[in-house]
């Protein structure tokens, strides 16, 4: 009997945070179990998948564009969007390309983010209720109205997520990897089952009785659980007990019996020995149920008086947070049930959902992890960047190259942010190093450098945002390791979040100080950098460390004087104009020159509603404006007289995409940014965001590279329509077609061998000169 490694860290790092359980056999025998509801046909490989919308009906008579562009009709609604975008990852789940143990953690990875939804949004939704607030967001709809759409919508989620789940269990069967049901093992299997559970497990097992002298329990968040009823010969009544299933901390859900990949769950384990936990009582019955809270637990920090201690106060608070779904075994008596929703404070027709396959289905990353190489995406290991393969200074590399852009995880982050950290906390000539820390891993080795750089006596400075979703506790930790080593720690500007991704390292050079700087679209996280699509400008170009100088020197004083930056775009205060400005520009351009007026934008998120109005009457002029957003989006592409000249491009695939670009033609001196922000309100208006320019026509290449691949991609993008649903891109032919991200890991290779064969060539020539 041997447990599979613990892959919660796993699992977190594959989800963008800022950001989803009856021992009967048919439950884990898929063939057994009965549909529910007829799902949604496999898709073949000639045969589009699409996913439903919600937009405007443009057949309508009543449909028409206003001047304004305000109308309701104009724009989609936020939760119902990214929803549409869960489906998508969904939707790699039930492909057949996908190969099978990346199928499970598809499906692992749209239950973790179905249960995010509901905790951050749905949770948010019901305390606008709960408030009276009744205000339409601009899509038309009140708080009370989103709420029965969405729970309509995660309803069939719920649907497709089972029929992918029967499918996968009976695909996974064939492989050998097999769930079993406790009633399946043999008898010898059993007793070793209940022999390691009762050693390994059985101590972290605490029953608790619901009668008049014990209260109702306490729930944890995502706990699984079981309700028994138990009764005593002796006794006239009988009694319920809540058993917590201690998934996590290092308890697996799922056991392995043996040194097979047959694996049975721990709750069947613990349902079928409860004579353990309750030596003299007769078991009558035993259901599984688990609990979703809000997540929504922010306090005003304005009146704060210490704010690391109203956030450690808002993790407290979140522990109790009102309950807003209960999750329970299909055929749960409904008694039970009822009583559940009763003492939860839910109403049971609406924030309760019974399932007859297992709960909690973001447990299978645990599966999805095993090392079976032919049911995996091929092995990625990044590559070094082409700049940073040779070992000398890399603060003497920048400052020869001017900047250096790097794109994860096609290329290193090890080899490269955290090198640049390492050779900064280490090198003599540097001075100070600045530093913006929204979320990190125990496996990134920047805490450690950042502790080095202080202990080496340079001066350390480093802004930790203590309110990045669900990473507070870590946040927290770090922030309290560094201080300990003498380490200057701030918490930012108070009411903005400090969202932005830079480094800043001062360094005595030949000729004076010399600033040198890191700006990335994502977090300095160890585990992110494997599976986002990130990009960062590693540089020593003179008025970007005089911008982020002026930036830390806000961060770190919240004085807001008029501050001169030169190159960045930063929110809240310049990013937004700044991007109007050049949308507005676009259009004159375009008109002024008789045409040709083109702006791309990839970013994870669309919801702004000027830039949406503005993108609109870029349209209506006549530019072409080709968008790549992930999730969520507000604007409505293709409609005539509108946005005709708009189209709307997700791409899903094996990484998440989370890079931001924004280009505009410019009538051909053209701009590309990278940055922090997405285009929503919150990043432009509610948190400290960069944007900086790329003028180097190098990398401005490689830029326009990714946006042209991902844009013509036939494998892994979905072409949105105009009535909010998505249609996924199946190339013509049954010819095997390679994604966009598989081709810019082909891309990368491709540098990284070149480079290679360049380098031993130069090593040649100086070999023979120096022979000759």
């Amino acid at each position: 009997m041997s447990l599979p490694s613990n892959t919660k860290a796993a699992a977190a790092d594959v989800m963008d945070l800022d950001d989803l359980d009856e021992f009967d056999d048919a439950v884990l025998d898929p063939q057994d179990a009965a549909p529910e509801e007829a799902p949604p046909p496999l898709p073949l490989d000639d045969t589009p998948a699409a996913v439903p919308g919600t937009g405007p009906d443009l057949a309508s008579a009543e449909f028409a564009i206003p001047r304004n562009l305000r109308s309701p009709k104009l724009f989609l609604n936020r939760e119902l969007t990214w929803l549409t975008f869960n489906r998508r990852v969904l939707n790699e789940a039930r492909d057949p390309r996908t190969p099978l143990l990346e199928r499970v953690k598809f499906l692992a990875i749209a239950d973790m983010t179905t249960d995010e939804f509901i905790m951050k949004r749905i949770g948010g939704l019901k305390q606008q209720v709960g408030a009276g607030l009744h205000r339409r967001t601009m899509d038309g709809r009140t708080p009370h109205q989103q709420i029965d759409e969405c729970l309509a919508e995660i309803a069939r989620i719920e649907v497709e997520k089972r029929a992918i789940y029967l499918e996968l269990v009976n695909d996974l069967w064939r492989h050998g990897i097999r769930i079993l049901g406790y009633n399946k093992l043999t008898r010898t299997e059993r007793r070793q089952v209940r022999e390691y559970y009762l050693k390994n497990i059985f101590p972290l097992v605490t029953p608790l009785a619901m009668d008049p002298a014990h209260p109702f329990p306490h729930l944890s968040n995502l706990s699984l659980n079981l309700l028994a009823k138990l009764h005593q010969d002796a006794e006239n009544e009988s009694i319920m007990a809540r058993v917590k299933v201690p998934v996590g901390s290092g308890v697996p859900r799922f056991l392995r019996i043996g040194d097979d990949t047959r694996f049975v769950p721990l709750e069947e384990v613990m349902a079928h020995n409860l004579d353990l936990l309750f030596p003299d009582r007769k078991i009558e019955s035993c259901e599984i149920f688990r609990v979703i809270r809000n997540a929504n637990t922010e306090k005003n920090e304005e009146h704060a008086d210490d704010l690391l201690d109203l956030i450690e106060t808002e993790l407290r608070d979140r522990k109790f947070a009102p309950i807003v779904r209960l999750q329970t075994q299909k055929g749960i008596d409904p008694v039970h049930k009822g009583m559940l929703a009763a003492e939860l404070g839910l109403d049971e027709d609406k924030d309760v959902s019974e399932s007859d396959v297992m709960i909690g289905l973001r447990d299978l990353m645990e599966l999805a992890t095993l090392d079976i190489p032919e049911l995996r995406d091929p092995v990625h290991r990044p590559i070094d960047n082409v700049f940073l393969q040779e070992p000398r200074n890399i603060f003497h590399i920048i400052r020869e190259n001017g900047s250096i852009l790097l794109h994860h995880p096609y290329e290193s982050f090890s080899t490269s942010v955290e090198r640049f950290m390492r050779e900064a906390s280490r090198d003599p000539k540097v001075l100070a190093i600045k530093m913006t820390l929204y979320r990190t891993s125990a496996g990134t080795s920047i805490i450690d450098y950042l502790a080095d750089a202080a202990r080496n006596g340079k001066q350390v400075a480093v802004v930790v945002e203590l309110k990045a979703r669900f990473d507070e506790a870590a946040n927290i930790r770090w922030a309290s390791q560094l201080e300990e080593v003498g380490v200057h720690v701030t918490y930012g500007v108070v009411g903005l979040k400090t969202h932005a991704k830079a480094i800043l390292v001062v360094r005595r050079d030949y000729n004076g100080l010399r600033r040198y700087a890191h700006i990335g679209t994502g977090n300095y996280h160890a585990g992110n950098a494997r599976v986002y699509a990130d990009l960062g400008l590693l540089t020593a170009e003179e008025n970007a460390g005089h911008d982020l100088t002026e930036l830390f020197n806000y961060l770190t004083t919240g004085c807001k004087p008029a501050r001169q930056y030169r190159r960045i775009l930063t929110a809240p205060k310049m990013m937004k104009k700044g991007l109007l400005d050049r949308i507005h520009r676009e259009i004159a351009v375009h008109q002024a020159q008789g045409g040709g007026g083109l702006i791309r934008l990839k970013t994870n998120a669309l919801e702004d509603v000027q830039i949406v109005q503005a993108l609109y009457k870029a349209s209506q002029a006549g530019v072409k404006c080709e968008l790549l957003v992930r999730d969520t989006c507000r604007l409505v592409p293709g409609v005539p007289g509108l946005s005709e000249n708009i189209s709307v491009v997700s791409i899903v695939g094996r990484f998440l995409e989370h890079a931001r670009i924004y280009y505009f033609r410019n009538g051909g001196a053209e701009e590309f940014f990278i940055g922090s922000a997405d285009l929503m309100r919150r990043n432009l208006k509610s948190r400290v965001e960069i944007l900086i320019p790329i003028e180097v026509p190098a990398h401005q290449r490689e830029l326009q590279a990714i946006l042209d691949v991902q844009l013509a991609d036939q494998r892994s993008a979905w072409d949105m329509r105009p009535d909010g649903g998505y249609v996924q891109r199946r190339p013509e032919s049954r010819q095997r077609v390679v994604g966009c991200q598989q081709a810019l890991i082909a891309a990368a290779e491709k540098r990284h061998t070149e480079a290679n064969r360049l380098r031993k060539r130069k090593l040649k020539g100086i070999a023979r000169r120096a022979a000759s």
